[in-house]
């Protein structure tokens, strides 16, 4: 009998310590979805395809992408939506969204091509080189020497009408598009020439110098093209130009984005949400004893910079109090590696022209002045990163913002990145500004005042970006709103302009930290303030959906029914009053 109850215990652990490694398994790997391998297959036919067709411009490459869009949008179609599981129907929707965007984004590109057509006529027998050379078609040396003559001609003759006024003049933001786009074809061509030369010594017999004449009329071109409709410096490497979309290409990105709102209205919740933020400002203001006058107490803060050299451990210092903090008051779970994994670097000068701040993730990368600046740019710097300033950003970029995200992101449903979006990746980071200071984390008038700064600047985005792509706005215009309305140093504002129309971002990109951080902080009240989910339970499921638009990882996390033909229509913002 001995035996036996001894047999049933030892059977009774082997049961549980199995039960204990398959929960601890559990935990490193996602529920399934089917969606996954379809998704992950995609990525892969994308790649090969954008590495094939190498030239930008080639009606080949243009035609081939809406194959393999259409393909890949008739495989969804055949799906039986309702058969799929809540996981696999969030991917179809995300999916077929993605597709749908890339086919409005390849109309969008054909018809600025055709804008451009005008100014660059010679586009096509460029691409048709490179095109023919990745097919490893047989080439005529002497042909192609002909050709390359005819085209320096042309190049030439097309300049000639232009500046004859036998071109009709095109707007100043297409012209600087078309100059880009010449300094891409010459890259093109430099890659075609490059394949053959010295290898194949009759193409070099015959192509050297027609090769320098084209690649020359090229560069003139590029030049002209700049100097004269543009108005700048081939080497200008500050003035902001811009490339505004108009109003229907933003009410489509909004749609793709899953925001259901008009521009309009989108600056009008930035108008309020400004507004709140003045009001608050001013109660810090009297807190420093400045009475109303916020930009005073701005001015104060600004003046408390710490000394070259010392930014780094300033850095460091307010990185742990924000890790501290989450992890005490148990808001979510921060992985010892992705506690002690983030690095920093210091910014170039020349990387500072368009990001005077921060920028984040796993790398936090520190703007601060270098000796060979000027004392202007060195002071304006200094105030621009003063360490109030620095205490509502830094755990913005780094934890519980971008780099946990990030690190997230990496080890959760990965195929996931296709569809990330700044609502999400930086509405998650600017969220994290709401919670905290509704938790009290500002405890004094000077970090309140650095916190509402960059608030009052999320909010400036929304109006001078989107005003900027309806055509109400200039760039110089945004670098003052910046200035004036928030308070900005002169060359900090430029920067910041400068990056959100340089064209590295998308239009929609600066609108994305406000209204993505107010998505989750509805989301918050919805889920958190009701008790449905503790605040770690609410920011861990988060972080494991991946940096999808925020109302599928609303959809998700409320397990909302879900149809085949899904559009946005969750209207996020109540106008409710801020803590």
């Amino acid at each position: 009998m001995k035996r036996l109850i001894a047999l049933v215990l030892l059977l009774a652990f082997c049961l549980q310590i199995s039960a204990q490694t398959g929960d601890e398994l559990a935990a490193y790997n996602d529920s399934p979805s089917r969606l996954r391998g379809v998704i992950e297959k995609y990525n892969e036919d994308y790649g090969i395809l954008d590495r094939f067709y190498s030239a930008p411009t080639s009606p080949n490459r243009l035609a081939r992408f809406r194959q393999l869009d259409a393909d890949w949008l008739a495989l969804l179609d055949r799906q039986n939506f309702d058969a799929l599981n809540a996981e696999e129907q969030v991917d179809y929707i995300l999916f077929r969204n993605y597709l749908n965007r890339a086919q409005r984004e390849r109309d969008r590109f054909a018809g600025q091509l055709e804008e451009m057509r005008p100014l660059i006529p010679f586009a096509r027998s460029i691409s048709d080189l490179e095109d023919a050379r990745r097919r490893l078609e047989p080439l005529d040396p002497a042909k192609a020497a002909a050709g390359l003559n005819e085209l320096a001609r042309q190049i030439a003759a097309v300049q000639k009408d232009v500046e004859a006024g036998a071109v009709p003049k095109p707007k100043r933001t297409v012209a600087n598009r078309a100059a880009r786009t010449v300094g891409s074809l010459r890259q093109t061509l430099q890659r075609w020439f490059t394949f053959y030369n010295g290898y194949d010594p009759l193409f070099t017999w015959w192509n050297a110098e027609p090769y320098k004449a084209a690649d020359a009329a090229l560069q003139n071109y590029q030049t002209f093209l700049l100097d004269k409709l543009v108005g700048i410096r081939a080497d200008d490497k500050t003035t902001i130009i811009g490339d505004p979309i108009g109003r229907a290409a933003l009410v489509a990105e909004l749609d793709y984005e899953m925001i259901p709102y008009t521009p309009e209205e989108l600056v009008g919740i930035a108008n309020k949400e400004f507004a709140w933020c003045e009001a608050e400002m001013k109660k810090a203001s009297r807190e420093m004893g400045y009475g109303d006058d916020w930009k005073r107490a701005l001015e104060a803060v600004k003046q408390k910079y710490v000394e070259p050299g010392k930014q780094p451990a300033l850095i460091k210092e307010l990185a742990y109090e924000a890790i501290d903090y989450v992890e005490k008051n148990d808001l979510v779970t921060v992985p010892p590696v992705a506690r002690d994994g983030w690095r920093m670097e210091m910014m170039t000068p020349e990387r500072q022209l368009v990001a005077p701040f921060f920028l984040g993730g796993e790398m936090i990368q520190v703007s601060y002045p270098t000796s060979g600046m000027t004392h202007e740019q060195k002071m304006m710097s200094m105030r621009g990163n003063n360490p109030f300033f620095s205490h509502a950003t830094v755990f913005h970029e780094l934890i519980p913002g971008h780099h946990l995200q990030g690190f997230m992101a990496d080890r959760y449903r990965p195929y996931r990145q296709t569809f990330r979006t700044p609502f999400s990746i930086e509405g998650w980071a600017l969220y994290w500004e709401f919670l905290l200071w509704d938790k009290g984390f500002q405890k004094t008038p000077e970090q309140r005042v650095g916190a509402l700064f960059w608030r009052m600047h999320r909010c400036a985005r929304i109006i001078f970006s989107l005003n900027f792509h309806l055509e109400k706005m200039t760039p110089q215009e945004a670098v003052d709103f910046l200035v004036e309305r928030v308070g900005h140093e002169r060359d900090n504002a430029t920067a910041e302009v400068r990056r959100s129309f340089s064209g590295d971002y998308g239009p929609l990109y600066q609108i994305a930290y406000m209204m993505g951080g107010l998505q989750f902080y509805n989301l918050h009240r919805e889920l958190v303030d009701s008790k449905k989910m503790t605040d770690r339970q609410f920011h861990d499921a988060i972080l494991r959906e991946g940096q999808i638009p925020v109302e599928m990882i609303r959809a998700i996390l409320t397990k909302q029914k879900l149809a085949k033909d899904f559009r946005t229509n969750w209207r996020f913002y109540d106008g409710a009053d801020r803590k």
